[in-house]
C-alpha cells in the first residue's frame, strides 16, 4: 500500500474517531473494562426501566415511549460522547416540561394521558430541540448556560416537582377527573382533584400505601439495590394476589413490542404548530444543556476529570434526534442514572451503550407483563421522585440571598405554577438578566472630604465648600450602554456646583466602555466647558485610551489633561492630575473633594 493511501486511511480513521469518540474507546477496550462497564450497565438498566415508565406516565405518554427513550438516548448519545459521566435518558424535568406543553395546548385527556395529536407533535419537538443542541455545539456556544442563574433552575425544578405531585395524585387516589374545563396548570389540576376527592378508590389507596411503605423501608435498609424496580415488582405481586379481596385497581396497558417503533411523521403538524414546536424545543434544549452539563461537570470534578462541554452538547442533541426517529421522549443527563453508573464502577462511556442494550432487551421482554403493574403504585413512586427534587436548603438560599434572587425565584415559580413550565424558564431568565442589568447600571455617587478632625469622611449636602474647588470622581464599575445615561446625570450634578473649577475623573476601575458611554463623556465635556470647568482624566488604562482615541475624544482634549495609569507607580497618575489641577486654579488655595462612584452597589 502506498504512503498516500496509508495517510488517507489514517486521516479517515482520525475523522471517524472525532465524530464517534466511542470508537476510540472500543479500539483499546480491555476485558477488565468490559466486566466493570457491564456490571454498571445492568444496575443502570434496572433503574432506567421503571424510571422510563414513570417518566412516560409523567408526560402523559404510553410507557413504551419512556422505555424506548431510555434505550435510544443512551445508545445514540454514547456514540458521540467521550465521557462516562453523563447517562442520557428521560428525566423528571424534561418529562414534566413536555406534559406542560401538551396541557397548554389542551392535548391531555381527562385520564391524564395525551391525545393522538400530541403523539404527532412529539417527534417534531424532539427533532428541533436536538437541532438546537447540535447547533450550539457546532457554534461552540454551550457556555451560554452560565447566563442562566441557579435561582431560575431551582424555581423551575420546584414548580416542576409540584406539578408532578399534583398530576399523579389522581392516580394514587384512583380518581377520574370528570371536568369540562382545561386541566393544564398546577392550580387547575389541584382544583379538579379536590372536586373529585369524594370519589376516591379504597383499593387504589391501599396499593399506594403499600408501595410507599415498601419503598421507604427499602431505601432505609437496602439503599444500594434497584429499589424502584423491586417496589414495583412487590406491588404488582400484592395487587395480583389481593385483587379479589380489595377490588379492581387500574393497571398499565400492555403494548406490542413487535410493532414498528418508527413514529408517524405529519408535516401538517409542523405547519400548524410551528410556534409551539419552536418555543417548546428551545425550552427543552436549554433544560437539557443546564441539566446534562451540570451533572457531567459535577461528577467529573469528583473524579478529578473534566468533560468536553461542546462534545457532550452534541451527544445530547444527537440523542434527542435519535429519540425523534425511534418513538422516544426528551432525553437529558439523568442525575440518578449518571450517579449510579459511576458508583457502580463504570470505566468508560461504553457502559452507557450496554445500559441501552439492556433496556432494549427489557422493552421486548416486558410488553405483556406491564399489564400487571398497578398505576397507583407507579404513580406513588413518581411522587417520591418528584418530591426528591424539592431542595429546602437551595430554596432558602435563593430566596434569601439577595432581593434580586428572591424576585427571580418568585417570578419563575409563580409563572411555572400558574401558566406553564416552558414560559417559566424564559420568564426567569429574562427577569434575572434585567435585574442584573439594573444592578450594574445604577451608579450611586458618594462624596467624601476631610472633616475638621482631618479624617476622610462622607460629606452631607449642608457641608460648606471652599472656593475654588477641585473635585475627584472615582468611576468604579461597568460603564456600558445601560449605565451611560446615569453616569452622565451623576457627573452633571457634580458640575452644577458654581464653585467647581476642575473635575478629575479617575478611570482605573471603569470597565467596558462603549460608544454610548463615550458619547456621554463627550456631552459632559461640552457641558462643563460652558461652565468654565476643566476636566482631567487620570489613571486611564491602555484599553480605555484606545477606545477614547478611536472615538475621537482624545483629539478634542488637551493632552496635558490626560494622565495614563502607570503600573510601576499606581499613585503617580493621580498626583500629576492634582498638580495640574492646582496649576489650572492659578495657584489659589483649592479644596480637594473626593467622589467615589460605586456602580451597581447600593
Amino acid at each position: 500500500m502506498s504512503p498516500k493511501n496509508n495517510t488517507e486511511k489514517e486521516n479517515f480513521g482520525f475523522s471517524l474517531i472525532r465524530i464517534f469518540p466511542l470508537f476510540s474507546v472500543l479500539s483499546n477496550y480491555s476485558t477488565q473494562s468490559l466486566q466493570a462497564d457491564s456490571k454498571s450497565a445492568l444496575n443502570v438498566a434496572l433503574l432506567a426501566i421503571p424510571q422510563g415508565m414513570a417518566y412516560a406516565l409523567v408526560s402523559g405518554l404510553p410507557i413504551q415511549y419512556g422505555l424506548l427513550g431510555s434505550a435510544v438516548a443512551a445508545i445514540v448519545g454514547c456514540l458521540f460522547s467521550n465521557s462516562r459521566f453523563i447517562t442520557l435518558g428521560p428525566t423528571n424535568a424534561t418529562s414534566v416540561l413536555l406534559f406542560g406543553v401538551f396541557a397548554s395546548l389542551g392535548l391531555i385527556n381527562q385520564d391524564g394521558m395525551c391525545s393522538e395529536r400530541a403523539i404527532e407533535l412529539l417527534p417534531w419537538i424532539l427533532f428541533v430541540s436536538g437541532a438546537f443542541l447540535i447547533m450550539a455545539a457546532l457554534l461552540r456556544i454551550s457556555f451560554m448556560i452560565q447566563f442562566v442563574s441557579r435561582t431560575v433552575i431551582t424555581a423551575y425544578v420546584t414548580a416542576a416537582a409540584a406539578l408532578i405531585i399534583a398530576n399523579q395524585a389522581k392516580h394514587v387516589l384512583g380518581l377520574e377527573l370528570d371536568s369540562n374545563d382545561s386541566i393544564a396548570t398546577f392550580w387547575q389540576i389541584i382544583f379538579a382533584t379536590v372536586r373529585a376527592l369524594a370519589e376516591f378508590s379504597t383499593s387504589a389507596l391501599l396499593i399506594s400505601g403499600f408501595t410507599a411503605i415498601s419503598y421507604i423501608l427499602l431505601q432505609y435498609k437496602l439503599k444500594t439495590l434497584p429499589n424502584v424496580a423491586i417496589t414495583l415488582l412487590l406491588a404488582s405481586i400484592v395487587n395480583y394476589i389481593l385483587k379479589d379481596s380489595i377490588g379492581n385497581v387500574h393497571t398499565l396497558a400492555h403494548f406490542d413490542s413487535s410493532l414498528s417503533i418508527l413514529p408517524s411523521i405529519h408535516f401538517n403538524t409542523l405547519e400548524n404548530f410551528s410556534g409551539t414546536i419552536l418555543s417548546a424545543s428551545m425550552a427543552i434544549a436549554l433544560l437539557c444543556l443546564l441539566e446534562g452539563l451540570s451533572i457531567g461537570k459535577s461528577l467529573a470534578a469528583r473524579a478529578g476529570e473534566r468533560i468536553q462541554t461542546n462534545q457532550e452538547t452534541f451527544a445530547i442533541g444527537m440523542g434527542n434526534i435519535g429519540c425523534s426517529l425511534l418513538s422516544g421522549m426528551p432525553a437529558s443527563g439523568s442525575l440518578t442514572r449518571s450517579s449510579l453508573n459511576i458508583q457502580s464502577g463504570a470505566k468508560t462511556s461504553a457502559s452507557n451503550l450496554f445500559a441501552g442494550i439492556f433496556v432494549i432487551i427489557g422493552y421486548f421482554s416486558l410488553g405483556g407483563l406491564v399489564q400487571f403493574i398497578p398505576v397507583p403504585a407507579l404513580a406513588t413512586l413518581v411522587i417520591f421522585i418528584g418530591a426528591s427534587l424539592i431542595k429546602a436548603r437551595q430554596i432558602q438560599a435563593v430566596s434569601r440571598a439577595t432581593r434580586s434572587d428572591a424576585v427571580t425565584f418568585t417570578v419563575t415559580l409563580v409563572v411555572g405554577l400558574i401558566f406553564s413550565l416552558q414560559m417559566a424558564i424564559f420568564a426567569g431568565v429574562v427577569t434575572s438578566i434585567l435585574l442584573f442589568l439594573r444592578k450594574v447600571a445604577e451608579p450611586e455617587m458618594v462624596e467624601y472630604g476631610y472633616n475638621d478632625e482631618g479624617e476622610l469622611a462622607e460629606l452631607s449636602d449642608k457641608t460648606h465648600r471652599a472656593e475654588p474647588e477641585v473635585s475627584i470622581v472615582h468611576v468604579e464599575g461597568e460603564l456600558f450602554f445601560a449605565a451611560a445615561d446615569l453616569f452622565y446625570e451623576q457627573i452633571r450634578r457634580v458640575g452644577e456646583d458654581p464653585n467647581l473649577r476642575v473635575l478629575v475623573l479617575k478611570l482605573l476601575n471603569a470597565h467596558h466602555l462603549d460608544a454610548t458611554s463615550v458619547m456621554a463623556l463627550e456631552e459632559l465635556l461640552d457641558y462643563l466647558k460652558e461652565k468654565n470647568c476643566h476636566v482631567l482624566l487620570c489613571e486611564v488604562r491602555r484599553d480605555v485610551l484606545r477606545i477614547l482615541k478611536n472615538a475621537g475624544v482624545l483629539s478634542r482634549m488637551n493632552r496635558k489633561n490626560i494622565f495614563p495609569h502607570t503600573m510601576s507607580n499606581p499613585t503617580l497618575s493621580t498626583a500629576k492630575a492634582i498638580k495640574r489641577a492646582k496649576h489650572l486654579t492659578s495657584g489659589e488655595d483649592a479644596k480637594v473633594t473626593i467622589y467615589a462612584e460605586q456602580i451597581g452597589k447600593k
